[in-house]
């Protein structure tokens, strides 16, 4: 099953990096690009084990410093609303009402743009996010799972998906109900879109700082703070951003 689960896992990541080379992640690198390149701050936004795109977009090492990580707890930390609200039943993330509560919270200017994941792409949260960033006139990028979206309803009152709202899409690969493995009888196991995501938000950095280069301009990228100047270097870029990016545990 070790082979089995490297193969579905490598043969994704070799698509990607086709599509990538292929310039099929042009139109998203773009929208990054310009972004940084106009004062801009990218907001990356995910939900469940999506956050961990989030995560990989912004704040990292060798990572751009224009980007803020959007959480559904800044509607606790910097919102109304309670700790039992946020792990409540149905889990918050299903809630249509509670993407303006979190929109809220975002700090904006209007070069800023959203990138925003989900592999299902349907639940209230991130659709509802996704549509005011939108109506506020920011470019939004959707990394989804194009097969698992197309098999399931819309959970948003708009009766949309994500992959139908978002200026980009970029597919995430991941097949229906995200793990890859049947060999263990009725029991799927073997996930593979948090891997792939975190390699798409990796190409999108890649691709996008080379393209600030290749124009001339600067990518403020971070260096690593468990390197000497680490701090003093990040902090320096950080602060042209304001409370446009935050760094929290």
């Amino acid at each position: 099953m070790v082979d089995d689960y490297a193969r579905e896992v490598t043969s994704r990541l070799d698509r990607l990096t086709a599509l990538a080379r292929d310039g099929g992640l042009d139109a998203a690198v773009e929208i990054v690009a310009d972004a940084v390149a106009a004062g801009g701050v990218v907001h990356a936004f995910g939900t469940g084990h999506s956050e961990a795109f989030a995560m990989e977009v912004a704040g990292r090492a060798g990572g751009l410093i224009p980007t803020n990580r959007v959480a559904l707890r800044d509607t606790v930390l910097r919102g109304h609303h309670t700790v039992d609200e946020l792990y409540g039943s149905p889990p918050l993330e299903r809630d249509p009402d509670i993407a303006a509560d979190l929109f809220a919270t975002v700090t904006r200017e209007p070069a800023d743009v959203f990138v925003v994941a989900s592999n299902s792409g349907v639940n209230g949260s991130v659709v509802g996010l996704a549509l005011l960033a939108q109506e506020a006139g920011h470019r939004v990028v959707a990394v989804t799972s194009l097969e698992h979206t197309a098999a399931v309803e819309p959970k948003h009152p708009s009766g949309r998906r994500l992959s139908e709202i978002a200026d980009v899409v970029i597919d995430n690969t991941a097949p229906y109900g995200d793990a890859t493995l049947t060999a263990l009888g009725d029991v799927t196991v073997g996930a593979v879109s948090s891997i792939t995501s975190a390699y798409i938000a990796q190409l999108l950095t890649v691709l996008a700082s080379a393209r600030l280069v290749e124009r001339g301009q600067e990518a403020p990228l971070y260096v690593s703070a468990n390197v000497p100047g680490g701090d003093d270097h990040n902090r320096a870029l950080e602060e042209r951003y304001g409370d446009r990016i935050r760094r929290g545990a």
